[in-house]
């Protein structure tokens, strides 16, 4: 048992070296190198403070703002506890989440997307049909006319992935912060 301990301990020695700090390095090295926007966090910031990131969603509740889907973490939309729900479309607890979000777009029938959470529970975007509905309700909290909003989530879209699969989608920090943007 002896002679199999050394060779063992070595081997847990050069795989935690390995895997437990060479390749994580190299891994936050290549980032930094190639794209340190993403590596960082695609943080978002406005008059030099951190608002929020481009990849991870956030709770707006406001009527005046572009409501996001449904988070599957606990507290909404946390970092630390990235997490897909398992709740059906039969299940009372997921009905009971969505309820408000989902009708606070407009009328029947919801979007799938404000009805369910994403995979990670922290997905940022919704689809342009998504945010389209919810154009009168925040163009009524604000007093301003639903083509001002139009306009405001139209320039958070992002088209389809390489151009043809899915369809656009919209930043919901992205159209808040430009719903917040002073205009002129």
């Amino acid at each position: 048992m002896i002679p199999q301990l050394r060779p063992a301990l070595v081997m847990m020695g050069a795989f935690t070296v390995l895997l437990g700090l060479a390749y994580p390095l190299a891994m936050t090295g290549i980032t930094q190198g190639t794209m340190p926007r993403q590596a960082d966090g695609s943080l978002v910031t406005r008059g030099g403070t951190v608002v929020g990131s481009a990849l991870i969603g956030q709770s707006f509740t406001r009527p005046g703002y572009l409501h996001p889907r449904p988070s599957a973490t606990d507290p909404a939309y946390d970092a630390g506890s990235s997490t897909g729900s398992n709740l059906g479309p039969s299940s009372a607890a997921l009905l009971a989440q969505v309820r408000d979000p989902a009708t606070a777009g407009g009328p029947a029938p919801v979007p799938s997307v404000m009805a369910t959470a994403s995979a990670s529970g922290l997905d940022p975007h919704i689809t342009l049909r998504a945010a389209l509905r919810q154009v009168d309700r925040i163009a009524a909290a604000r007093g301003v006319p639903p083509a001002d909003v139009e306009a405001a989530i139209r320039g958070a879209v992002t088209g389809p992935a390489f151009g043809f699969v899915g369809e656009p989608i919209v930043n919901v920090l992205g159209a808040n912060l430009a719903l917040d943007a002073p205009k002129g």
